[in-house]
């Protein structure tokens, strides 16, 4: 059994508020979970800054192949997302042994 994390720090467009963040983080967290039904998906991080996010991805695999593919195309879709600009992602594969 492999656990895939992938953390995605990403930079929001013309946002003000914290109101304006939530209504630019909850579609993309939601739109994630759509494609990717088996990985669990949730805003982690800055939580208090407006146009900051670290959105964490996690998915459970029965093979590393899979786990990174999964987490690859999550990076993927929010890279190409033209109203965030993603600063860092970091992925991380934790087995059994660990």
């Amino acid at each position: 059994m492999y656990v895939g994390a992938l953390t995605l720090d990403v930079l929001l467009g013309d946002i003000r508020s914290l109101k304006q963040k939530r209504s630019a983080v909850r579609p993309l967290v939601a739109e994630l979970h759509r494609r990717y039904p088996g990985a669990s998906v949730a805003e982690t991080g800055h939580l208090d800054l407006h146009r900051r996010a670290e959105i964490g991805v996690a998915v459970v695999s029965s093979t590393a192949d899979h786990a990174t593919a999964v987490l690859s195309s999550c990076e993927q879709f929010v890279a190409q997302r033209p109203e965030i600009e993603l600063i860092s992602a970091r992925q991380r594969l934790f087995n059994e042994e660990e």
